[in-house]
């Protein structure tokens, strides 16, 4: 018994009564002095009597109702505010709680991990029914530790609601431990991830709002963020002796996109680079079996004599004798109609005479033709391999893929087929270089911002301008491009709490409001 009630030992515990779905436990507080809450004179004086009826964790899979004795007590200093008050029970009860405080702390640690309707589905298994207001009530009760203000954090948005509102994230860059921000108070307090680390979260996104929190906290000196100029102009004007770093991450990404857009200019170079379709597990079985038959057949062995040996059907040996070739059991693509059907036969003819001829130059013959398409129409037409009959293997998007890969984590048959996409044209080549150049300055090292200036300087030499575009917002924000490419510090736990927040979202279905979602975040 006083192994099972441990946690009632500040109490005097008088009965216990199995009521069936419940335990209940008959209890009263012990003789002892207590302090006056208001002049802090201790007293055992005795005015009278209270009963109240809690609920504590459960015992055997069933609900534990105590029924409580507390003591209202005199307060001997005649002059005191408070001549009597209502004992309180530390660490056990707390005023005008209907649970103990262990069970008050089980039940906010459920809705951490499953917000209101599933904590309460949960916690009715658990033998501690709660309502879903009741969950997120204790939730918001739990307590936001706090920090100091962190050297370097990182700043990034995220969507409270896709294309309307989103709001801004807060992390320590340098240890990891989340900074969370209370606008209407500028608290911040921060947790870890699994350790106690915590998120800073803002409103908004707008320049005026971080700008104020950066003021209210001027011990920051390093920022990372991404390319986001709205971020840019706040820490500017809150904290012009700060660092900003440009997130290497976000850097990469750009030249990505940009990569894949030249790499769709020049379609017309590569497209005819394509190997022939490699057929599938079941062809290949299919043409095994197809010159295994024709060899025994050949040989004068008859039909039940070749079933017998390659064990198969008598009916299946009969219907690959019966077929001259092997079936290829390829499925052709299907394609809706186009306006360019009408004239494959010439698309194909000139393709094959002049694998290099430009789209513009097709485009403008079947146009004397009679075609009323669109130019992209055609380009698609062409991507598709639908003017040569049979689907390219390679797409824009596959020789993207394979210039952005790290050589070394390429298979054989890809570095040869990115090293035909290279040759295909002098802009190819260059861009293939200009992307392995790229790819070493994401590498912190001293120096890195000399080498980007000469890597800005070639990509201008080349007739790239998708790639010129990027160079042109590289040099906007140089000093903190530069930053991004010498300093070690980076966005990634920003990136990191920003899905979590996601997950936590997801469970939440949008329906609380921001205030929780925030409690929500900056919890561990």
């Amino acid at each position: 018994m006083g192994t099972v009630f441990s946690g009632l030992s500040a109490l005097v515990v008088e009965d216990v009564v199995d009521g069936g779905d419940a335990v209940v436990v008959t209890a009263r507080t012990r003789d002892a002095t207590v302090p006056c809450p208001v002049c802090r004179t201790p007293t055992a004086k005795v005015h009278g009597y209270h009963r109240r009826s809690v609920t504590d964790v459960p015992v055997d899979g069933r609900r534990v109702i105590i029924h409580l004795r507390v003591r209202r007590l005199v307060c001997p200093v005649l002059g005191c505010r408070r001549q009597t008050f209502r004992e309180q029970i530390p660490g056990l009860l707390e005023r005008h709680q209907r649970r103990t405080v262990r069970l008050a702390w089980q039940i906010s640690q459920v809705a951490r991990e499953l917000c209101g309707r599933a904590a309460a589905r949960l916690a009715g298994l658990l033998a501690v029914p709660v309502s879903r207001s009741t969950a997120l009530r204790h939730l918001r009760r739990l307590p936001l530790p706090q920090q100091a203000v962190p050297r370097v954090i990182g700043v990034d948005d995220f969507a409270l609601r896709r294309r309307h509102r989103y709001a801004t994230i807060i992390t320590d860059a340098e240890t990891g431990r989340r900074v969370a921000v209370l606008p209407e108070t500028g608290r911040r307090v921060a947790v870890l991830p699994e350790t106690g680390r915590r998120v800073a979260v803002l409103p908004d996104r707008e320049r005026a709002t971080l700008e104020s929190w950066l003021r209210k906290h001027p011990g920051v000196e390093v920022v990372c963020r991404d390319g986001s100029a709205t971020y840019a102009e706040a820490i500017r004007r809150a904290l012009p002796d700060a660092v900003q770093v440009s997130d290497r991450w976000h850097l990469w990404r750009n030249l990505c996109d940009k990569v894949q857009l030249e790499v769709r200019a020049h379609t017309g170079c590569w497209a005819t680079i394509n190997p022939p379709r490699p057929g599938g597990v079941r062809e290949q079985t299919t043409r095994e079996r197809w010159n295994k038959i024709h060899d025994l057949l050949g040989q004068g062995i008859g039909l039940l004599d070749c079933s017998r040996r390659l064990g198969l059907a008598l009916n299946t040996v009969k219907r690959y004798a019966r077929r001259p070739e092997p079936q290829a059991l390829r499925i052709a693509p299907a394609y809706r109609p186009t306006l360019v059907d009408p004239y494959r036969d010439h698309l194909r003819a000139r393709r094959a005479a002049d694998p290099a001829v430009a789209v513009t130059q097709l485009l403008g013959e079947i146009r004397e033709l009679g075609y009323t398409g669109s130019a992209n129409l055609l380009v698609r037409h062409l991507n598709q391999g639908r003017a040569e009959g049979d689907r390219p293997v390679t797409t824009p998007r596959h020789a993207s893929r394979l210039l952005l890969t790290n050589p070394e984590n390429l298979r054989p048959k890809e570095a040869t087929l990115l090293e035909k996409i290279a040759n295909a044209c002098p802009e190819m080549t260059a861009l293939a270089d200009l992307v392995g150049g790229f790819a070493t300055l994401l590498k912190p090292a001293e120096g890195n911002d000399v080498k980007l200036t000469e890597w800005i300087t070639a990509a201008r030499a080349v007739d790239l301008p998708h790639l010129r575009s990027l160079t042109n917002g590289l040099e906007i924000d140089r000093p903190a491009v530069n930053a991004g490419l010498t300093l070690p510090y980076h966005n990634g736990r920003t990136e990191g709490v920003n899905t979590r927040t996601k997950r936590i979202m997801r469970q939440m279905h949008g329906r609380a409001g921001f205030d929780l979602l925030r409690h929500r975040i900056l919890l561990p």
